[in-house]
């Protein structure tokens, strides 16, 4: 995902914070990733938008135009576990695949695994270039 990629189809429990964001003009997941804390907290007061799904969104954001992963791919490794850049850079591609086949089939989502081992070394390679050139 690219910073200037849009912001849509969000999971329908991050609707109203869809519809605060977009009404506050931020339409991009980068414009999402580059918000402070003191403008969460604004985004929070000023409609049914919360605080902490807002954080959520914006670490999806984050990991989604850091390592330039879809958004469902940056909220899969987010609820595994792997929320940030370093802990996927540190992790084994054994280790994504166990904690997001693990989490998958908590949800019983019924579809095939997402992640295989080569998708984990991938988001791996990419999270250490990212640290690198940082």
């Amino acid at each position: 995902m690219r910073t200037e990629d849009l912001l849509q189809e969000l999971p329908q429990g991050l609707r109203d914070e869809l519809k605060q964001l977009l009404a506050s003009g931020i339409t991009t997941w980068g414009q999402l990733q580059s918000l402070d804390e003191l403008q969460i907290s604004r985004l929070a007061s000023s409609g049914r938008a919360s605080a902490r799904n807002l954080r959520r969104l914006q670490g999806m954001a984050d990991l989604a135009c850091s390592l330039d992963l879809a958004p469902q791919d940056a909220a899969l490794l987010m609820h595994a576990g792997l929320a940030t850049v370093t802990a996927i850079a540190g992790a084994t591609p054994q280790d994504v695949l166990t904690r997001t086949g693990r989490l998958e089939r908590q949800l019983r989502s019924g579809r095939p695994p997402v992640v295989d081992l080569a998708v984990a070394r991938r988001w791996i390679l990419r999270a250490k270039e990212r640290q690198n050139t940082n």
